[in-house]
């Protein structure tokens, strides 16, 4: 049952990296992995329990005898519910950001972008809108920030070539200022709530390589757009009956939004909390004001006619669903006992965690970013400080300690390695799909711009965590 769960684990790596040929979604395949692995589990469970959870299991029963219907009891108590529980985090604090970002969207918070970029130079418009949507991603979803500027700027740019060309740079800016901070991007969020890493030890060595490799291709794109742009400015989107927010409404749901969330790291060491709830709290916060600031529109019963991009409807719903999938079939196959098997193997055999970054950056470029990076992570667990004084190879365990060199070497080369090809993201297959963009011209034209920027970025954090 174990080779079972795992080749599933496989085929779905395997489609995950061959929808955008299949036509596949992905959400649909991990979901599929999460919960028909655990079926699987469960049938089998006597087994895995008594080998995985034995001490456990025996205080479970309390002396009754040993079942078919007792085992699947304890697994839903004490082992289905935790990685449950661990998922749901997760998705409740995307859900929480992407919830913050369409509130603060549909009261004209982000207006000001399209008011920056209001010109024909394309290093000014370039610039400008990957800037932004690399500090918006770093506070809130990537995905959901990378797919507003997309359909932001498809209003405004009319040539498609450079639609694609900005489109491809939004993406990397995107994705290297969601691995910029814990809260910007699902890998982190999860390092983070492991205990993997802390906040602040975090972004201060990834600042430099995630900026690094944003700006790196972002100059050579720049270099390939024509001295002038081919653009077409429309009025500002009709939301139905407009609030007419005053411009100081619009910062201080700004600052609740966005600045509410840069409080989580401080919520958490406090309280130990979940992130999510901070999350949680600070959209309850941002409702409470976006209902007092069109409490006309509320009575008119007319906020209901304002318009939400599909875009964001979908690729939210999608990332939540994927996400949630996919650490669920992790979860399933960590429990089978596979995973230090296969650290071990991976110690003896390769034993240096910068070939394993750079081979997950190359991976993530063809599966997917948060696919490899949640592998990466389920291999080992955070090992503690007081171990190290016994270990015989404790350098080599330092790494994997809290705050660890492996945790940041994950988090960075799959978050950028994922824009090595447009399919190595939810935000390149966004894209894809809008821009009707190929995978062939992406490689020719976007994929050695995107690898100068991540091995400068790769070198700069080895030189961070060696000599800084």
């Amino acid at each position: 049952m174990t080779l079972i769960i795992v080749f599933m684990l496989i085929m779905g790596y395997l489609l995950i990296a061959t929808g955008h040929l299949t036509g596949v979604n992905k959400a649909a395949i991990a979901m599929f992995i999460g919960t028909v692995g655990w079926v699987v589990y469960i049938c089998w469970g006597t087994d895995y329990v008594t080998d995985m959870h034995p001490d456990d299991y025996l205080a479970f029963l309390n002396g009754a005898e040993p079942t078919s219907d007792a085992v699947k009891y304890f697994i839903h108590d004490n082992v289905f519910l935790y990685y449950v529980g661990r998922a749901a985090s997760i998705v409740m604090f995307l859900l929480a950001t992407m919830s913050i970002i369409e509130i603060l969207n549909n009261n004209g918070c982000f207006d000001f972008i399209q008011k920056w970029i209001r010109t024909r130079n394309p290093k000014r418009l370039l610039w400008t809108i990957t800037f932004v949507t690399f500090v918006i991603s770093a506070n809130l979803d990537n995905l959901t920030t990378a797919t507003m500027m997309l359909v932001i700027m498809h209003g405004i740019v009319q040539n498609r070539r450079q639609r694609m060309l900005i489109g491809s740079a939004i993406v990397i800016a995107a994705n290297c200022g969601g691995c910029f901070t814990v809260i910007g991007d699902p890998t982190g969020l999860l390092l983070w709530g492991d205990g993997a890493v802390t906040a602040t030890y975090f972004s201060s060595y990834m600042a430099l390589p995630a900026i690094l490799a944003w700006v790196i291709p972002t100059i050579f794109i720049n270099r390939a757009l024509p001295e002038r742009l081919d653009t077409q400015w429309s009025p500002l989107p009709y939301r139905g009956d407009d609030t007419n927010l005053s411009p100081w409404q619009r910062v201080v749901m700004l600052f609740v939004g966005i600045g509410g969330l840069w409080f989580i790291p401080t919520f958490h060491n406090i309280t130990k909390l979940s992130p999510f709830l901070g999350a949680l709290c600070v959209l309850s916060v941002l409702w409470v004001v976006n209902e007092a600031f069109n409490h006309k529109l509320m009575n008119a019963d007319q906020m209901s006619q304002r318009f939400i991009p599909r875009a964001l409807q979908y690729g939210s719903l999608q990332q939540i669903l994927f996400v949630m999938g996919i650490m669920l079939g992790m979860g399933v196959v960590t429990e089978t006992g596979v995973f230090p098997d296969v650290a071990r193997w991976m110690d003896d055999t390769i034993h240096n965690v910068w070939i394993l970054g750079v081979v997950s950056g190359f991976l993530s470029a063809v599966v997917d970013t948060f696919t490899i990076a949640i592998s990466d992570i389920s291999l080992y667990p955070v090992v503690e400080a007081a171990r190290l004084e016994q270990a015989a190879d404790a350098a080599y365990l330092s790494q994997f300690t809290r705050n660890g060199s492996y945790w940041m070497i994950v988090a960075y080369t799959t978050a950028v390695g994922g824009c090595l090809l447009s399919v190595g993201s939810v935000s390149g297959l966004a894209l894809m799909k809008m821009e009707h963009l190929r995978l062939g011209w992406y490689l020719r034209n976007l994929t050695l711009k995107v690898l100068a920027g991540w091995v400068v970025g790769l070198v700069v954090l080895w030189l961070e965590i060696y000599y800084v």
